[in-house]
């Protein structure tokens, strides 16, 4: 959960941002912290099982064969972006980071897929599920506090780039690697380099949890139900406490997928992005009960 500090400075940034001043409107529908009503909501969270899981999934894969056509558009993004920043690396004389951003992808992954979450939500609805209600994402009243979450995502990116970095520093030195191969080598015949492997692998290892732990169900839930940052990442968090092995297996599947994904020079991602998109909105449908009907007044 949020510490108690850092929920008081976002809230007093928000009321900077959001205060009224001479020729400006207050941003009326402007709300991080809680819903539209001013509330601080807590959907309920249900128990699930492995079985769940697999019925997720089971269910994202349709979603994404109804008309596959659509996610061209929408993932070939992951592709590309994953072979630019690999070349950009070893142009800049920094292979030891293209490990990290292969694996930094499963950080910023649940914001990445938001266009996926929109279109199994209009698909269950029975809406149009052209590629570009996608985009619709833009008017959704969450759209602030999805950002602020999305933000929160980008900054723990780059902090594990940061601590990446700062391993390999700490263990061969200022030094870049000269190629990949000598890179590779002194990575697995070397202590320092099973070192890298192993401290390397733990601090992205609490990255993940961190991530897991805060978004597992944040994004879904925001598209469907505008109810504000915290209360979407308290939701994800009371989910995984919830459901500990469904959720470490979860978030182990989509580890394993990713990485899949990403060996044949990331174009497995055009796939493995959609289905687990797809798949993410489904869980969050088995993990968060359905918003209670508003009671009907007698007549």
């Amino acid at each position: 959960m949020m510490p108690a500090f850092l929920k008081w400075q976002l809230w007093a940034a928000i009321q900077a941002m959001t205060a009224p001043t001479h020729g400006r409107k207050v941003m009326a529908g402007f709300h991080v912290m809680a819903d539209a009503r001013g509330l601080h909501v807590q959907p309920t969270v249900r128990r699930i099982t492995t079985a769940d899981l697999r019925e997720a999934l089971k269910l994202g894969l349709q979603d994404f064969w109804a008309k596959p056509s659509h996610y061209v558009f929408l993932c070939l993004i992951y592709p590309v972006v994953g072979l630019i920043l690999m070349r950009w690396t070893s142009g800049a004389n920094a292979i030891q980071l293209i490990y990290p951003l292969m694996s930094g992808f499963a950080l910023v992954g649940p914001f990445a897929a938001i266009g996926l979450y929109e279109i199994s939500r209009r698909r269950e609805l029975g809406m149009d599920t052209s590629w570009r209600h996608a985009l619709d994402v833009r008017r959704s009243p969450a759209l602030p506090s999805i950002a602020v979450i999305g933000f929160m995502l980008l900054v723990l990116f780059l902090l594990w780039m940061f601590a990446a970095q700062s391993i390999y520093t700490s263990l061969f030195g200022d030094q870049p690697p000269a190629s990949i191969g000598g890179f590779l080598r002194d990575v697995l015949t070397t202590s320092q380099g099973w070192a890298l492997i192993l401290f390397g692998n733990a601090a992205g290892f609490i990255f993940a949890v961190i991530v897991l732990a805060t978004t597992v169900v944040a994004f879904p839930l925001m598209l469907d139900r505008d109810v504000g940052a915290v209360a979407a990442i308290e939701t994800s968090a009371r989910a995984v406490i919830v459901n500990p092995l469904p959720m470490a297996l979860w978030g182990l599947l989509v580890a394993v997928l990713l990485v899949i994904g990403s060996i044949p020079l990331f174009a497995g991602l055009a796939v493995v992005m959609p289905v687990l998109g797809h798949a993410t909105w489904h869980l969050y449908r088995k993990v968060v009960e359905p918003e209670p009907a508003p009671a009907r007044r007698p007549m």
